[in-house]
């Protein structure tokens, strides 16, 4: 990463590949949250970085995940960073979210402002880093020459990255989704479901991404209401994770594991095995960087 720092974020506080913890208490319920990013087993091979980033953070409503997966492309070669200031931009983002009455206002909200608020947010400091550091020949010379016109167009290519977002807040759940990745839930009876439709224009490599001219478009946002029944558990992964499986249903019963272990077991537990759990997937699996961001509630 660049060694530029600015006030959205430092790289010491970007670097996040550990786990961490953080516990709130909303609607009347203890949720807590932990996550966990490793560098895949290809990545290792190669001589590659984990290109995926991840925070979590309290805010005023809450809590909230970010989670970004950076393309890693030859013409993507600064996505690293595009992953670490996507994330940042997020947190900074939810907590300006204001203390709104009703889920009502804050699915107004969501739909109408967070997807631009992120995306402006994002490419503002994109830009600020460009004009601070510009491509170098060593950056620029192995593109092919259409690269290179693709990059003239648009220099953001360069830090392209996917994002997941949650806010938690005293009404509501926002969730959204640019790029790849998944967003599962699980109920109290371990029944697993998604918060937002696959994504038909998502296929094989291809995914829309923070770089495009007008990316909000391109983001789905869901506001879920916390009445009676809330999540048991929300999980947050890079498309790494459902890659190393060989169909979604297995990818599904992590979630669902996940949560009976968290319940059963407790979160310090879960917690220290989890970076090696992704490891062994990533090694048996698709080999790609992966990431998760788990939001469980705990049973009153």
């Amino acid at each position: 990463m660049s060694g530029d720092c600015d006030p959205l974020t430092s790289d010491r506080e970007a670097a996040i590949d550990a786990g961490a913890t953080a516990r709130t208490a909303t609607a009347g319920a203890h949720w807590h949250m932990l996550y966990a990013s490793v560098r895949g087993a290809a990545h290792r091979r190669n001589g590659l970085p984990n290109q995926d980033a991840v925070r979590i953070s309290r805010t005023g409503p809450g809590l909230v995940l970010a989670l970004a997966d950076g393309h890693g492309s030859a013409t993507s070669f600064r996505s690293q960073q595009g992953a670490r200031l996507a994330v940042a931009v997020a947190l900074q983002v939810a907590a300006r979210w204001p203390e709104l009455p009703t889920a009502s206002h804050h699915k107004r909200r969501a739909e109408d402002d967070w997807p631009k608020e992120l995306v402006r947010g994002w490419q503002a400091v994109v830009d600020a880093r460009l004009g601070r550091r510009p491509f170098t020949a060593a950056e620029l010379h192995p593109l092919e020459p259409s690269a290179r016109q693709r990059l003239e167009r648009n220099p953001r290519l360069a830090w392209g990255s996917t994002l997941l977002s949650v806010i938690l807040t005293p009404s509501s759940i926002l969730y959204l989704q640019l790029g790849d990745g998944d967003l599962l839930v699980v109920d109290d009876n371990g029944q697993v479901n998604r918060p937002l439709p696959a994504d038909p224009r998502l296929l094989g490599n291809e995914t829309t991404s923070l770089c495009a001219p007008e990316a909000w478009r391109e983001a789905r946002v869901y506001c879920q209401t916390l009445v009676a029944a809330p999540p048991a558990l929300i999980l947050a992964a890079t498309d790494g994770y459902a890659n190393a499986f060989r169909d979604d249903a297995g990818f599904r019963q992590v979630a669902s594991d996940l949560w009976v272990m968290l319940r059963d077991e407790g979160q310090a537990t879960v917690q220290a095995q989890l970076a090696g759990w992704l490891n062994e997937t990533s090694a048996q699996g698709s080999g790609d960087d992966i990431s998760v961001g788990i939001l469980w509630r705990e049973a009153t």
